[in-house]
């Protein structure tokens, strides 16, 4: 399964959001494990990179542990141009948000089965199936069956 990490998910794990960050661990680490592929945009990682350097303000070394964090987010995750023509094609999709429209324009043409989002209603409407991190994490980790027998 290939999956899209909305900005908000990946953020959760990187700055620990509790309650958020242990359904985003859940994902992290099905990624991690390869059993699923995790992507983002290459517009997410400069906004990734934005984020992380005012997680580390104040700090020794912030750009280097900034760059840190997207060199790890990038050996996890595999990475989809952001394209002119998702640019475009942005602004078709009857969305609110530019910006979540054109992570469904990147993942519409790289066929990616489903977007991982805490701000689904960002996301309507969208060819691609849209998943809570919480939904996502149960499908990736279905509850053990009960019962005796």
């Amino acid at each position: 399964m290939r999956v899209i990490l909305d900005t908000n998910v990946l953020l959760d794990i990187l700055q620990n959001r509790m309650p958020f960050a242990e359904d985003a661990v859940v994902i992290f680490r099905a990624v991690a494990a390869d059993r699923i592929a995790g992507f983002v945009t290459a517009k997410q990682i400069a906004d990734l990179h934005f984020f992380a350097r005012k997680m580390f303000r104040g700090e020794e070394n912030t750009d280097a542990k900034a760059r840190a964090v997207v060199a790890k987010l990038l050996s996890l995750f595999g990475l989809i141009d952001t394209l002119g023509a998702d640019c475009r094609d942005a602004l078709g999709i009857g969305n609110s948000d530019y910006e979540d429209a054109m992570l469904i324009a990147a993942a519409a043409r790289e066929k990616i089965d489903c977007i991982v989002t805490r701000n689904a209603d960002h996301f309507r409407p969208s060819p691609v199936p849209i998943r809570t991190p919480a939904e996502f994490a149960a499908l990736l980790n279905p509850p053990a069956s009960g019962g005796e027998g």
